[in-house]
């Protein structure tokens, strides 16, 4: 199968923050990648802005060098020679006035123009102001801005009306790179283009579903961004809760950026709020070799989680008393992230007791091999009468597509196109970012208020103890954190 390349539109692309981390990781080798695809046109530029004094050139070799290191690029590759061409750069004052003028100057007339935050949230208006003060942002341009997108609801409620002072709500995309990945898109087409699927997704047919993001390493490096910010706040509240929406929401009535949102803010809104025995916090403690997390945080008070687990209830028709097991944390046995809907037995089995039907589970894997994964129930060849076994419908997306599949554009790489394209669907709307802090605020202020500390586990685990009984008291059982 040959996935096809449409390319975008002739675009002017200014990275804020282009000396950073992640354009270094993830921008720059994402557009570079996009660049080799024939996705990117030739006359398309690329204008990394920052504080550091340099010129086109100088940036241009770190901009390589960059690619080189995380792209996985030799750094004599013509194409890459070819890529650096469309760089540019600006010293700029985000709090200032210097540079912008310049880079007002570099903008073309009749390109898209689009602008990348890649900034601490503090500086998000201050750019936007300058932007529009200075008339290098127009009605059609559009801006881009990472997570975290405040730390509370009204942290989140000031930066979105001060983004709304310069710019519409269809210019601002707030990018959460999970929703870029393949598979996080492929839950949209699963249900919605299947009739296998869609008439079962729903409380009668359904279980449960378990949401895992799990990650072997810990904090060490970032502890004490980390320590204030903790799991709900640096997976749940945006991840988690965007790949909640996906399974549980509703069929738009169109694939269109409003209509998918629309149907996603209605999950939020249909959320419970968590009981206190429905959650579980846990902190990873020292195992002889490495810190634990008290110490990689420099905080040996820190009543910060590392790992969180819930149940979560639905309020609507479809999801009444069918529960949503989430649960993130760091420093765990394996580095996965997957979905697994897990569907009710058959009300009635004609089989003897050793040949009792399981449960069907649909398990769909984000992190690492992307693909699916169907467990059915079939007999076991061979004589001897009647004998079910379950076996897995493995479908890796590396080998149904081939060479195409096995190299899948990285999130990044398919949501700055979105953002040139003007398609929003796979970016967060307003009201979508305030709805999830309105849900997730009274579960932080709630331990605040408690100051009862994260219940310790081991690293290389599954997590607390606790996070166990949440489930075993339901007569259910995690999935085996695996990669």
């Amino acid at each position: 199968m040959v996935s096809r390349v449409i390319p975008v539109e002739d675009f002017d692309l200014v990275i804020f923050g282009a000396t950073g981390d992640l354009a270094h990781r993830k921008i720059l080798p994402g557009l570079f990648r996009r660049f080799v695809a024939g996705q990117i046109p030739e006359t398309s530029r690329i204008i990394g802005a920052a504080r550091t004094e340099q010129d086109d050139e100088a940036f241009r070799a770190e901009a390589a060098r960059a690619i080189v290191e995380f792209a996985g690029v030799k750094k004599n590759d013509p194409r890459l020679a070819q890529f650096v061409e469309l760089l540019g750069y600006t010293a700029i004052d985000a709090r200032g006035e210097g540079g912008w003028n310049e880079l007002k100057g570099r903008m073309r007339e009749g390109a898209v123009h689009a602008f990348y935050f890649s900034v601490a949230p503090a500086l998000f208006g201050d750019i936007a102001e300058r932007l529009a003060g200075h008339g290098i942002a127009d009605a059609q341009s559009r801006i881009v801005v990472e997570k975290p997108f405040g730390r509370d609801l009204a942290s989140a409620r000031a930066l979105n009306a001060m983004l709304a002072q310069h710019f519409d709500e269809h210019q601002i995309y707030r990018i959460d790179h999970y929703l870029g990945k393949e598979t996080v898109q492929n839950l949209m087409a699963v249900r919605f283009a299947n009739v296998l699927f869609e008439p079962l997704w729903n409380a009668q047919y359904v279980d449960h579903v378990q949401i895992t993001v799990a990650e072997t390493v810990g904090v060490a490096g970032r502890g004490s961004y980390y320590d204030k910010s903790g799991a709900i706040r640096d997976m749940v509240q945006n991840h988690m809760m965007q790949l909640l929406c996906l399974i549980a929401m509703e069929p738009p009535y169109h694939f269109d950026p409003d209509a998918v949102r629309d149907e996603k803010l209605k999950v939020i809104r249909a959320l419970e709020p968590l009981e206190p025995g429905d959650i579980v916090r846990g902190q990873y403690q020292a195992d002889g070799k490495e810190p634990g997390y008290l110490e990689a945080a420099e905080n040996p008070d820190s009543r910060t989680e590392s790992y969180v687990a819930m149940k979560v209830r639905i309020s609507n028709w479809r999801w009444q008393g069918t529960p949503f097991y989430l649960r993130t944390g760091k420093k765990l046995r394996a580095r996965t992230s997957e979905i697994a809907i897990t569907f009710k037995e058959p009300p009635h089995s004609i089989f003897d007791d050793t040949g009792a039907p399981k449960a069907n589970e649909l398990v769909i894997r984000l992190q690492p091999n992307e693909g699916m994964n169907l467990k059915v129930m079939i007999k076991e060849p061979g004589p001897g009468g009647m004998r079910l076994v379950q076996v897995p419908l493995d479908m890796s997306f590396a080998d149904a597509l081939g060479a195409e599949g096995a190299d899948m554009p990285d999130a990044y790489e398919r949501l700055i196109m979105d953002v040139i394209r003007g398609n929003q669907t796979l970016f967060m709307r307003g009201d979508e970012v305030e709805a999830a802090w309105a849900w997730t605020d009274p579960i932080i202020n709630a331990w605040e208020d408690s100051k009862r500390r994260p219940e310790p586990y081991d690293p290389g685990s599954s997590g607390p103890e606790e996070a166990l009984r949440l489930m075993h008291r339901d007569n259910r059982r995690w999935r085996e954190i695996r990669s």
